[in-house]
């Protein structure tokens, strides 16, 4: 049975390539920005399967980071991190999981399964948070804890007065915390329950008054092709009040939202979104936006904007009130991280702007994303095309990632910290 699965592996492969060489849907101009060049959409009978083979980094061997510039391992030896909260005491959490094997239904699942765990991408989790703390000031963090293990894929961190909150993918849990304590006490107490599965990440983010939490949690599938009762309370960003525990969906229609970050002069909420696969290699972007209560972004009915996907069932009115993102970042460039970066922070990085992990594409015939890059902002909203601060993560071949970025967020001392899920490392990035 095996070498049968196998022989299907291989066709289907080939038959994935084949199909985007005679679909025409792909475009070599990257769909970005706030006015992307979008393809016209081909559905792709066998989706296009392609990832990269998981090396991680030779000794020695690092990242490209931009001008003016520098990187090193503020941690490594960790096991497939994904997401870096920092404590009021410059304490460095690192939040460790990844998703486990599943059930494969049919011979595409079966290749793309195998392709994930060749790519680093699925295995056993750890389940669990590290602490780092870099007590000599030298940019290592030296000192590393076991904050909590035994916890269910986490992943969002927040810490509200003497709180700890853990976006866990089945729920969000508190427990009680102490200052410059290296280790979290007791079982903690599940606050919302959120339905597990699909796309498991659960981010969070406080409000400037601490009163409320938001929560990513992205859909069970990729166009709802289990039904939407299936996709209930999926697709969404939740408000959370934290005084009462009820939860809301603040915004709707956003099929995988990862990153949050407030934008600090207007205090609006921003997004980044992993778009739909199975329509070509830039259809749809990815994209980065804005986010308001109540507002709806489209899937599983359309895409940027009031796009329709006729592979969806419709509900016109739904899409009558899609709300077009801000800001494309190219077709499955599976960007994930994001943290807001003040001006000045990093040498030649002179403006406000947004810094996202680019995690890196599988659907598509050339790939896309395998970096960290930072999109300027004026006056609330972007000005300018992307940049990249870190590259390199990927062979030029693109047959092996040496990394995977994932979380990024500012550290102490003006740095910026980026997960790499692959390499197991947290990079540090600072100013030459």
């Amino acid at each position: 049975m095996s070498q049968i699965f196998a022989r299907l592996v291989a066709m289907i492969g080939a038959a994935a390539i084949l199909m985007r060489r005679w679909s025409g849907a792909d475009t070599a101009i990257p769909a970005t920005g706030g006015a992307p060049d979008i393809p016209d959409a081909r559905a792709q009978k066998i989706p296009t399967l392609k990832m990269p083979t998981a090396r991680g980094w030779s000794n020695g061997q690092m990242p490209t980071v931009a001008t003016g510039l520098k990187v090193n391992a503020f941690a490594s030896g960790l096991k497939h991190p994904r997401w870096i909260y920092i404590l009021p005491n410059d304490d460095v959490l690192v939040a460790e999981a990844l998703p486990t094997p599943w059930a494969v239904k049919s011979a595409f699942e079966y290749a793309m399964l195998s392709t994930m765990k060749r790519a680093a991408a699925v295995g056993e989790s750890a389940n669990r948070i590290t602490l780092f703390r870099d007590e000599d000031k030298d940019g290592i963090g030296e000192i590393r804890e076991t904050f909590i293990a035994n916890q269910n894929q986490p992943f969002g961190m927040a810490l509200i007065d003497n709180t700890f909150y853990i976006g866990n993918t089945d729920g969000l849990v508190a427990f009680d915390y102490t200052h410059n304590a290296t280790r979290l006490e007791g079982a903690g107490k599940k606050i919302v329950d959120f339905k597990p599965g699909g796309h498991w990440t659960r981010s969070l983010l406080a409000n400037k008054e601490g009163t409320k939490l938001y929560a990513g949690v992205g859909s069970e599938s990729n166009i709802a092709e289990n039904g939407m009762e299936a996709e209930t309370g999926r697709a969404v960003i939740y408000e959370i009040e934290l005084g009462s525990g009820k939860s809301r969906p603040f915004a709707s229609g956003l099929r995988n939202p990862v990153g949050l970050a407030w934008e600090a002069h207007t205090q609006a909420l921003w997004t980044v979104v992993n778009e739909r696969d199975g329509l070509g290699d830039e259809v749809p972007p990815d994209y980065l936006t804005s986010v308001v209560d109540g507002g709806f972004y489209g899937w599983p009915y359309c895409y940027w904007g009031q796009t329709i996907d006729d592979r969806v069932p419709q509900d016109t009115s739904k899409v009558a009130t899609a709300l077009t993102p801000d800001f494309a970042l190219g077709g499955h460039t599976a960007s994930l991280g994001l943290c807001w970066l003040p001006a000045g922070t990093l040498k030649g990085f002179d403006t406000d702007g947004m810094v996202i992990g680019q995690h890196g594409s599988w659907n598509r015939s050339t790939l896309s994303g395998y970096k960290v890059i930072f999109v300027p902002f004026e006056n609330g909203t972007p000005s300018g095309m992307a940049r990249d601060i870190l590259t390199g993560f990927l062979s030029p071949d693109e047959k092996v990632s040496y990394g995977r970025p994932v979380g990024v967020t500012v550290g102490p001392d003006n740095s910026l910290l980026v997960a790499d899920d692959v390499g197991n490392v947290v990079w540090r990035v600072v100013s030459e």
